[in-house]
């Protein structure tokens, strides 16, 4: 249920993670990673922590409003968790090395950042083609490695999206509401014009509602609660 008709705006605004794409084979991509660096573990037990790490870290994140966001402090809050996710697998009874979780967390931040484990949503090349013909611009607002415009471009969609703002590309992250009145300056865009859809309750929800934007969430797995569409295709009903 959008919060206006469709033709009432000039320009739907995106997520990208969990919204356009996502990692269908995370867990077994992880898994073989540290398979490859001696650490063997299931697949189920690899992704559960990977989940457990992700809403504890990314879900529970408090947003520091003098902390700028850059290439480097998203690096930073990776190696976080995925810290966490190798103390709970056991690295220290492994005998690992400072030096060697330090290689391993990187490693998986360049993996999980470079085009390779990305998958568009099956909606989407459809559904974008169909918003354009229907006279939306389409522009993106993402909490993301400076990879991101890369990926989209393997991929295959950059060129229907403007503007991209990616959170370490431009110095703000959502929820900061300040991300989403960057875009409307860029675009030159009124609020009013815009429809944003992204996964997140506050990140995409609370956070354009603050600069005036109507938002719809998207809800991909059954793990999302609340109101919201499940495909990119609602949004043409």
């Amino acid at each position: 249920m959008l919060p206006k008709p469709l033709e009432a705006y000039k320009a739907v605004f995106f997520d990208v993670g969990d919204t356009l794409m996502t990692i269908p084979a995370s867990r077994i991509i992880m898994q073989q990673f540290l398979a490859s660096r001696s650490l063997h573990r299931g697949e189920e037990q690899v992704g559960d922590l990977f989940t457990e790490a992700f809403r504890l870290f990314y879900y529970g994140k408090q947003l520091d409003p003098f902390e700028v966001c850059t290439p480097e402090s998203d690096r930073a809050f990776w190696m976080k968790l995925y810290n966490y996710i190798l103390e709970k697998l056991g690295v220290q009874e492994e005998k690992w090395t400072e030096d060697q979780i330090h290689e391993c967390c990187h490693g998986m931040y360049d993996l999980f950042t470079g085009p390779e484990p990305y998958q568009l949503f099956e909606d989407v090349h459809e559904s974008i083609i169909a918003l354009k013909e229907r006279g939306l611009r389409l522009g993106i607002i993402s909490n993301f490695a400076a990879t991101l415009p890369t990926i989209l471009e393997q991929k295959g969609i950059l060129h229907h999206f403007e503007p991209v703002i990616v959170s370490t590309l431009v110095g703000l992250e959502k929820p900061d509401p300040a991300i989403f009145h960057l875009a409307l300056e860029r675009s030159g865009l009124s609020a009013a014009d815009v429809l944003y859809v992204g996964d997140h309750d506050r990140n995409d929800i609370w956070a354009p509602n603050q600069a005036g934007i109507d938002a719809v969430k998207i809800k991909r797995y059954d793990y999302h609660s609340g109101v919201g569409i499940h495909s990119l295709r609602e949004l043409l009903a």
